[in-house]
């Protein structure tokens, strides 16, 4: 069994200066994790291309392409507190949101189990028509996008700590694209409550599970278990698109939940089996201790390869029980 790997170099030019904490060095520490944990050998490096207009647009309008490609060539700055940008920024992001393509199609060539994407920017929390949260372009969601457009059912989970609203905003209406989070709540963006679970034809097709500071990894597995499996069965869902922040850590410096790398390997482990092989790509989120990245980006890609690596133990003991309960009531009434 092998996994596909997209990393490139031209992501450290999206340059967001030596104090910010999603840099560049977050994808030095996933190098430096995956060959601490000799994991080299079942890796298959495929070079990443740049998205095409059309592709692009297959989630964000042109115009907002071009505002953030005309926002570059006059030489960057902030697009908002948060987020930056340098003259280098639109091409970097368009080639993060190609990776995802690029994975599909050498998935669809040959016989590896799963794609792993270590592209920055990140892209969780780009709207259709709004840069935010370090995020330009929303990498997971022009992939999925792509998938949704060939017939595919898709299933985007994302683990990081922070709500992706820009993906749940984008598919919020449509039925081709499931999506659900676990993150920490309250936490920015502030978005995410259990009750925004779809509209339209999307009803039903948001799945939110917030979870309290602290949170540790039993939770997670007892809701994939009890949720989000049985979620992904009635969707039909035949993709996996996997948002992989890592800043559920517990040594994460700017979250506050309870995660270790050992439980990054069993979510990991367990949502693979969600869907058949060769049809999973996981995408680097946000995660911003370079350990906990480095341990983490390490257990995730092991769980792909079909393998249990714990540079940590999993977690338990920790609150969030009731934070389930209350999901499980409400999902059982929208459901039924």
């Amino acid at each position: 069994m092998t996994v596909l790997l997209l990393d490139d170099e031209r992501f450290g030019l999206h340059d967001t200066g030596p104090h910010h904490p999603e840099r560049a060095a977050r994808l030095e520490a996933v190098r430096v994790g995956l060959s601490e944990h000799g994991l080299g050998d079942g890796l298959v490096r495929v070079e990443p291309r740049p998205a095409r207009d059309e592709e692009l647009e297959l989630v964000h309008p042109q115009r907002y392409v071009r505002s953030i490609e005309s926002f570059c060539d006059a030489g960057g700055g902030h697009l908002d507190a948060d987020t930056v940008a340098v003259p280098a920024s639109a091409a970097v992001a368009r080639l993060a949101a190609g990776a995802g393509l690029s994975a599909v199609d050498a998935l669809a060539e040959g016989d590896a189990a799963a794609a792993f994407v270590t592209a920055r920017p990140p892209g969780h929390h780009a709207t259709a028509t709004r840069a935010m949260g370090f995020c330009l372009f929303n990498n997971a969601a022009v992939t999925a996008a792509a998938l949704a457009a060939r017939g595919e059912r898709v299933l985007v989970v994302d683990v990081d700590a922070h709500h992706g609203n820009g993906t749940q905003d984008i598919f919020y209406e449509r039925d081709d694209v499931a999506y659900v989070s676990w993150h920490q709540e309250p936490l920015y963006p502030g978005t995410g409550s259990k009750e925004q679970w779809g509209a339209g034809a999307g009803t039903g097709w948001t799945l939110n599970v917030p979870l309290p500071p602290g949170a540790t990894g039993e939770h997670y597995r007892r809701s994939l278990e009890e949720l989000v499996a049985p979620f992904a069965e009635r969707h039909g869902s035949t993709w996996l698109v996997l948002s992989a922040g890592f800043d559920g850590h517990r040594a994460d410096p700017i979250t506050d939940l309870g995660l270790t790398s050992g439980d990054y390997a069993d979510i990991t482990a367990d949502l693979v089996q969600l869907v058949a092989p060769g049809r999973v790509v996981v995408f680097l989120e946000g995660g911003y201790d370079l350990r906990a990245i480095a341990d983490s980006s390490a257990s995730t890609v092991a769980a792909l390869l079909g393998d249990r690596l714990h540079p940590e133990a999993p977690t338990s003991g920790g609150p969030g029980a009731e934070q389930l309960e209350e999901v499980a009531a409400l999902r059982h009434q929208i459901d039924r």
